[in-house]
């Protein structure tokens, strides 16, 4: 059945070359690891394009159903890249965006470590880490960043194996890369370990002249070696013996082989070899990272192997009926799994034996934790970044599980997104003890930089990358490994962008996390447009399996991280809850939107109606009357323009309302769920959004205001087709004061209040109320 893993293809089409190609590359070494070496407590990551023999292994031990199988790629059935989320059989990680995939392993081992030091977490086998990888996975520059802080945390028990077919999408790789990877994997002090030659070829180099075919298989290049295997046994014979033969030994060796078996000895790379593989595996007897390089041909096997455009390449008919001939598949028989066996029940029998499968499939459950209730804080004038470390801070003093389960972690930006005083409570995680020097020497400082196995935060590099990898690993440690971990990472909420395809990538994997971007907006203006974030609001919105938020006072956001924490563990069905129309029994991952500006906070406000609207989207801060003019719908810090413009607008204007927007993702998406749900029959669904703004006059405006960008908002005015003014950021900013870039932007109190006297009907607004 593995051998016919090539035939895996959605009805009516013919199966795309690079799964073929890659396939056939990788069968033995998957062969190798999941029917001898593994155990069920290893994790792996299966490269994308070798999906199918994923399928196949899981087919054959009954963990995928045929009719998915066949369905390969098609509409609900198996994935063509190995998926958590959509899969039906026994995933460990996705993968699909290349090198993410093998570098979230890293992390992963990096989160067992950190679970083993718990007293807390159950003791369980502490199992490897392993990827296959995609020699071309290895210009993705995320790989070199893993590397590098998988060394500053002594990383263990994790292997990649390297599927060192030397041909990618475009083309054949570069002469000497082997030698590039050994030293760089060496730098890092990973154990290398080379499997470039099979059993049979290394019974030919004990023959006589075999000393010299090693040395030219050794030193050919890799477009002709692959060249030559497209070719055939033939062409093997004509170029050899043109190079090497002598009619002497080398001759000899040569000539004893038919062409068929002369191309099976040049094909007889270490990757391809059962008995090469499962020796170099075995031989690894401590817990140091290695990696494998495992020279393969691409499409081994199959008419495609070896040629330059086989990733793209399609198997004609004839062709496929070939192979089929060639496997001993009889007609009609491809999707037995024991076609080509002549000895089913022995085969059964291993089968029934094999480690890795002996306790089913391997996701854990994991209980939930009780959250302890929304921490309000007294501040009078604090930004929600100063608050979000206050009451983790206060989390930090508790003993409650929760606060146990927490682990932060920050891309160099500790002390920067107010993680400090929960990191000196609770101190950073290294498996074994490191002191704190400064403080030994008695250097004052605000900072308690203690690394034990009890620490509560994981300190990394600036790479943006690695933290949402440890985001995604921490996230799926219940699953994983059987215990809860509620990770939250911080982060310059400019640099979300640079880490967004590994963002993309745990929420795909449905990993738990928070992650806290701040400063956002403008609020960095000092700094200039670099360190101003724009878009991220809409990636909030836009990013499936991330609930986002941006709350603008204090209550809201303890309200908010009480509710985050629950959310992050829910594991429930998909339909949607009808009062708003979200999946949140579904639970998610969950993003904080946070700004280092002060502004003055309301008394803290504890009425169940209050924080209901704050996890639904919004809530009327303003409360309009039934002849309201206008609106002003805002998200965030830039609340005290809004309501300082409401005041004034107040004066001239009848019964104007202040719109607070929690979180413009979640109304959203409430809106277009309710929508599909009208569109299937339900007429009475309506999402939060809809109740909110439904009692306007169609006459009334809407001004959405936000710093961030204006389309973040300016969907609202669709809900019932109130016009709306926009206003917000839509160009990089400039250094200055934050009042500065406001008025240039022309959402300050002015700015407002101008937009809605000269864009709507009404009485003019004095210039005199506008004056500071």
């Amino acid at each position: 059945m593995i051998h016919n893993a090539n035939h895996l293809r959605p009805k009516g089409e013919v199966k795309v070359g690079g799964h073929q190609a890659s396939s056939a590359s990788m069968a033995s070494i998957m062969t190798a690891l999941y029917f001898h070496v593994l155990r069920p407590e290893d994790r792996i990551a299966v490269k994308p394009h070798a999906s199918p023999v994923f399928h196949a292994i899981q087919y054959l031990m009954g963990n995928q159903s045929r009719e998915k199988l066949e369905n390969f790629r098609g509409f609900g059935g198996a994935q063509s890249y190995p998926s958590r989320t959509k899969d039906v059989d026994d995933v460990d990680f996705s993968t699909g965006s290349v090198g993410l995939g093998v570098a979230v392993t890293a992390f992963a081992s990096i989160v067992q470590d950190y679970l083993a030091a718990k007293p807390w977490a159950q003791k369980r086998p502490e199992g490897r880490m392993i990827a296959l990888v995609g020699d071309a996975e290895l210009d993705e520059g995320n790989i070199y960043e893993c590397l590098q802080e998988g060394w500053k945390h002594d990383l263990r028990n994790t292997w990649w194996v390297i599927d060192y077919n030397r041909q990618s999408l475009d083309g054949v790789v570069r002469e000497g890369l082997w030698q590039r990877i050994e030293a760089i994997f060496t730098a890092f002090r990973w154990d290398v370990v080379i499997v470039k030659h099979g059993a049979l070829q290394r019974a030919a180099f004990a023959e006589p002249g075999g000393t010299r075919l090693r040395d030219w298989i050794d030193t050919c290049p890799n477009q002709l070696y692959a060249a030559l295997t497209y070719q055939g046994g033939g062409a093997w014979r004509r170029r050899l013996l043109d190079e090497i033969g002598d009619q002497g030994d080398v001759t000899a060796l040569i000539e004893r082989r038919s062409d068929q078996e002369l191309a099976e000895l040049m094909n007889n790379l270490g990757g391809h070899c059962l008995e090469t593989l499962t020796q170099a595996f075995d031989a690894v007897d401590h817990d140091r990272p290695t990696v494998f390089l495992a020279y393969t041909i691409k499409g081994w096997g199959t008419p495609l192997a070896g040629h330059k455009d086989n990733h793209a390449g399609l198997m004609t008919s004839a062709q496929m009926e070939e192979f089929q001939a060639a496997m001993k598949v009889r007609p009609s028989t491809e999707w037995d799994p024991y076609s080509t066996i002549a000895d089913p029940k022995g085969i059964r029998d291993f089968l029934a034996q094999v480690p890795f499968f002996q306790n089913g499939p391997r996701r854990y459950p994991a209980a939930r934790i009780a959250t302890d209730g929304p921490v309000m804080l007294e501040d009078r004038v604090l930004s929600t970044q100063a608050g979000f470390g206050k009451i983790l801070d206060l989390m930090a003093k508790s003993q409650t599980e929760l606060a146990a389960r927490i682990v932060t972690t920050a891309p160099d930006v500790t002390v920067s997104t107010n993680l400090g005083p929960w990191v000196n409570r609770r101190g950073l995680f290294a498996r074994d003890m490191q002191a704190d020097t400064f403080r030994d020497e008695r250097v004052p400082s605000a900072q308690k930089w203690r690394f034990s196995p009890e620490g509560q935060h994981i300190e990394l590099g600036i790479a943006e990358m690695n933290l949402f990898l440890l985001l995604s690993a921490a996230g799926l440690s219940h699953s994983l490994f059987g215990e809860r971990l509620l990770p939250i990472g911080t982060v310059y909420d400019p640099f979300i962008s640079r880490g967004l395809d590994a963002l993309n990538y745990a929420c795909y994997q449905d990993a738990r996390f928070m992650i806290v971007g701040t400063p956002s907006g403008v609020t960095l203006a000092p700094e200039g447009g670099a360190h101003q974030s724009i878009a991220t609001p809409l990636i909030g919105i836009s990013q499936d399996g991330l609930a986002s938020f941006e709350p603008a006072f204090l209550d809201e956001l303890s309200v908010v991280m009480d509710w985050s924490f629950d959310y992050m563990q829910r594991d429930g069905d998909r339909q949607p809850d009808e009062r708003t129309w979200l999946r949140d029994a579904t639970g998610g991952s969950v993003y904080l939107r946070l700004t280092t500006r002060p502004i003055e906070q309301p008394l803290p406000r504890h009425d169940p109606q209050f924080r209901q609207g704050v996890i639904d989207g919004g809530y009327w801060l303003k409360k309009p009357g039934p002849n309201a003019d206008v609106v002003i719908a805002y998200q965030g810090c830039i609340a005290p323009e809004v309501i300082a413009a409401a005041g004034i607008l107040g004066e001239s204007r009848r019964d104007i309302g202040v719109l607070a927007v929690t979180s413009a993702d979640r109304l959203n998406a409430g809106w277009t769920a309710a929508q599909r749900a009208r569109r299937s029959g339900l007429d009475r669904a309506a999402g939060h959004v809809e109740t909110l703004l439904s009692g306007l006059p169609p006459h009334c405006t809407l001004v959405t205001v936000t710093d961030g960008h204006p389309a973040s908002l300016a969907w609202l005015g669709a809900v019932h087709g109130h016009r709306t003014i926009p206003l917000g950021v839509e160009h990089f900013g400039q250094t200055g004061t934050i009042q500065d870039l406001y008025r240039h932007y022309g959402i300050d109190k002015a700015g407002i209040v101008k937009t809605v006297s000269g864009l709507t009907r009404g009485a003019a607004i004095s210039e005199l109320l506008l004056l500071p």
